[in-house]
Order: structure tokens, then sequence, then C-alpha cells
């Protein structure tokens, strides 16, 4: 598994784009900050192409399920894994995933 960067590229099912914002800055692979623990979740999604009639598209990511390292830590904080996955704010509520599509950078890995 790989560790993710700001440069990551997380997608939700739809295919919308999620902003990365890291909260830590000082620890970097490649100058890309690594995101840690509760990064992925509040972020806004742009371009879901999920709309409609009654059909809300993916705005907001919710919180991670699975995807942290139980491991590796940046100021206390679990750093986020290739593996990071979790719900959108889309319908139908708790239907709509987002995950990694890629990590942004391919040096450094974690066994969890």
């Amino acid at each position: 598994m790989k560790i993710l960067v700001k440069v990551a590229i997380l997608r939700c099912g739809h295919d919308g784009k999620v902003e990365n914002v890291p909260s830590q800055e000082w620890v970097r692979v490649k100058g890309s900050p690594i995101l840690v623990d509760s990064d992925p979740q509040g972020r806004d999604i742009s371009m879901c192409p999920h709309i409609g009639i009654n059909i809300k598209p993916c705005n907001k990511t919710l919180p991670v399920t699975k995807g942290y390292s139980t491991f590796i830590t940046i100021g206390g904080k679990a750093v986020c894994l290739d593996t990071v996955e979790g719900f959108t704010d889309g319908t139908p509520p708790g239907a709509v995933k987002y995950n990694v599509r890629r990590p942004g950078q391919t040096l450094v890995g974690a066994a969890s």
C-alpha cells in the first residue's frame, strides 16, 4: 500500500474529483504533503456528472470508513493509505463511495 499525498487522485463513484487539502505541511514525499487522519473527509467534490430530477450529485466527502495506517502517524494522526474509502453526500444516501485512483507517489509504502 502506498501513502497518499496532496497530489493523489480521489474520485467519487461517478468520477467526480475530490479536492485534497492536507492538514500538515512538514512531512512530504517528492515535495507533496502527506495526507493524514480526517484530511479526506468534508472535502469538495467537483464535476460529479450524477445530475437529474431528484438526484443530488456528490458535493462533499463524508468520514473515511477505511484506509488509515494502524502503525504510521504524523503529529499523532494516522497517515492515509491508497485504500482510503468513504461515502459521499450524493444520492442515494449511503450508496455512493469515494476512493483512491492514484496515490500521488510511488516511493513510500506501508504494510498497514
